[in-house]
């Protein structure tokens, strides 16, 4: 069985969730497996090693799931990407549409350097805001999106058309592409 089956297997459906009609890929299955959880580090571990890279940007929350074990398994600087007011130090924020809301991000003023090469992690890409916002602060910095990187993508979904600045990687898809 190949590495996307597998990691299909443990991944949980979830209807009408966040609201009716929303398929939701819930990913908390493979944090409770530690195989599965293996496997998924071992998968986005190939996927960096294929890209040149200085730095992990980690989305809240999620993102930080993924983001601080590979950081450690490749020895690279790890940058979080916050909810408002989580940070203590000075920031620079972001605000973006969501499907149903909206929402901002945070980071660090001194978090990057410039022509400092991030590749953004999050657990999954839907309709690429958050990951877009993410992407709009790296810059804004003065460092530069290497790619941006997911463990799920819902191919169905108009993610990947927004985020046409760097390559997006995925471990695993669904949808269209899958």
């Amino acid at each position: 069985m190949n590495l996307e089956m597998d990691l299909k297997t443990v991944i949980r459906d979830v209807p009408d969730f966040p609201k009716p009609g929303i398929l939701f890929k819930d990913i908390t299955p493979i944090l409770q497996n530690p195989a599965a959880f293996h496997t998924a580090l071992d998968g986005l571990t190939t996927l960096l090693d294929s890209l040149s890279w200085d730095s992990l940007g980690a989305v809240e929350s999620r993102g930080f799931l993924f983001g601080a074990p590979l950081c450690d398994r490749l020895k690279r600087p790890l940058v979080v990407l916050r909810k408002p007011g989580k940070l203590p130090a000075d920031t620079v924020s972001e605000s973006y549409a969501l499907e149903y809301g909206e929402a901002t991000l945070e980071i660090h003023r001194d978090a990057l350097r410039p022509a400092e090469r991030v590749v953004i992690i999050d657990d999954l890409l839907a309709t690429g805001g958050t990951a877009a916002a993410a992407g709009r602060l790296v810059r804004r910095l003065g460092a530069v999106v290497a790619a941006y990187v997911f463990l799920v993508e819902l191919c169905d979904l108009p993610g990947r058309e927004i985020l046409t600045d760097a390559p997006v990687i995925s471990l695993v898809k669904y949808g269209d592409d899958s």
